[in-house]
């Protein structure tokens, strides 16, 4: 007799989506369209990248730290908390009158941004059945990719409007998050602990060397999410946002597909192809940057870069105590988050100074390291977890 599998759609499951969805467009509204504002404002290429990368720089660093503190407070809470502070500093972008004034408040937003992503990874991998955790997660982050599809258009037919309008936009979906965040339930698991906070126990190390393999593969992503958009101008293809559209319907297409696979095959299995998918995508676009590359580039890309997060996260939970979820989370963002940060940086300098071409090709090379350092690192640093 075959056993069913448990339920992974619900109502909370369903909830989760709408707010991942909400957060997603709020920020993507924004990341495609700083690094034109700031230069308009009469910044460099250079700090175009720059907002990307601050906003992911203070992230990194601080996920750690917010995972950590999502597992002693509360994942809703600390969820509610951010979405607010979020959506002032949304507002305070639009004010402001200077490139400078906006990379400054970037940072302080990367902390906030950081809390988000953690708390509501670690929520929903308590509410995924762990028998069918790379599904849930993945199709958990289909509402992300969703949002990532919609988010550039709808930010650049706002943005025609005016800069202070897009970001009153970004403000209120923050508020909207809130509300969400507001009606999840949220179990106690026991008592508080007495541990004090800040010792050797505040970072899951295994989890962050491991998770270096997504530094390599997401400083591709960075240079992506800030100069694609330029890089399609500058080849005279229009939508200027048409590689994030196409790259979010290749990953929507195929993550349903590809993610399930690694329940029923293995995860490392699934896991490294796709890291040779992203480099192959890489470097399509470092060969060339009209519609057709471009296209080619975020099909491959998306196929790659769509699974493998889920599938890695996934496989990383098996290994993590339930109760050091979030802190195992902030790991994974912590080198997620420098690699898109690096990679906005980095990719802003060498367009500045050696062109699009030179700056992808050097993210296809990273990406290509990514496979070989997960081989090498994961049979060492990541052992069973005893059940239950």
């Amino acid at each position: 007799m075959s056993r069913e599998k448990p339920t992974l759609f619900t109502p909370l499951f369903f909830l989760m989506c709408g707010f991942s969805f909400t957060v997603f467009v709020s920020v993507f509204m924004l990341l495609p369209i700083a690094p034109f504002h700031i230069l308009d404002l009469g910044g460099t290429t250079t700090q175009a990248g720059l907002f990307l990368g601050g906003l992911t720089f203070a992230s990194a660093v601080s996920a750690p730290l917010t995972g950590a503190l999502a597992d002693r407070l509360g994942r809703r809470r600390v969820l509610i908390t951010s979405s607010l502070v979020i959506a002032v500093f949304s507002v305070a972008y639009g004010l402001a009158g200077g490139a400078r004034v906006i990379l400054t408040l970037v940072i302080v937003h990367g902390l906030f941004w950081s809390g988000l992503l953690s708390a509501s990874a670690a929520y929903m991998t308590d509410l995924i059945p762990e028998s069918r955790r790379a599904e849930g997660i993945g199709y958990w982050g289909l509402s992300t990719i969703a949002a990532i599809a919609v988010a550039p258009t709808i930010g650049f037919w706002i943005y025609a409007r005016g800069w202070l309008w897009l970001c009153v936009a970004s403000a209120a979906l923050n508020l909207v998050m809130a509300g969400i965040a507001a009606a999840l339930h949220e179990e106690r698991r026991g008592p508080p602990s007495s541990e004090r906070f800040f010792t050797r126990r505040l970072l899951e190390w295994r989890v962050l060397l491991v998770s270096v393999t997504l530094f390599l593969y997401s400083f591709g992503y960075g240079g992506i999410t800030s100069f694609a958009a330029l890089y399609a101008e500058s080849n005279h293809v229009v939508p200027k946002g048409i590689y994030l559209t196409i790259l979010a319907g290749a990953i929507l297409a195929s993550r349903p597909l590809l993610v399930p696979m690694a329940q029923k095959i293995g995860h490392r299995r699934v896991f490294l192809p796709c890291l040779g998918l992203i480099a192959a995508g890489m470097g399509l676009l470092a060969i060339g940057g009209t519609l057709p590359w471009l296209a080619a580039s975020a099909v491959v890309f998306g196929l790659g870069f769509g699974t493998a997060y889920p599938v890695f996260a996934a496989y990383v939970m098996q290994h993590v105590d339930p109760r050091r979820r979030g802190a195992a989370f902030g790991g994974i963002l912590a080198a997620f988050d420098t690699g898109i940060g690096t990679g906005s940086v980095v990719t802003g300098y060498l367009v500045g100074h050696h062109g699009f071409r030179v700056a992808f090709g050097v993210a296809a090379a990273l990406a290509a390291l990514a496979p070989l350092y997960f081989v090498v690192v994961e049979k060492r640093l990541l052992v069973e977890r005893p059940p239950a």
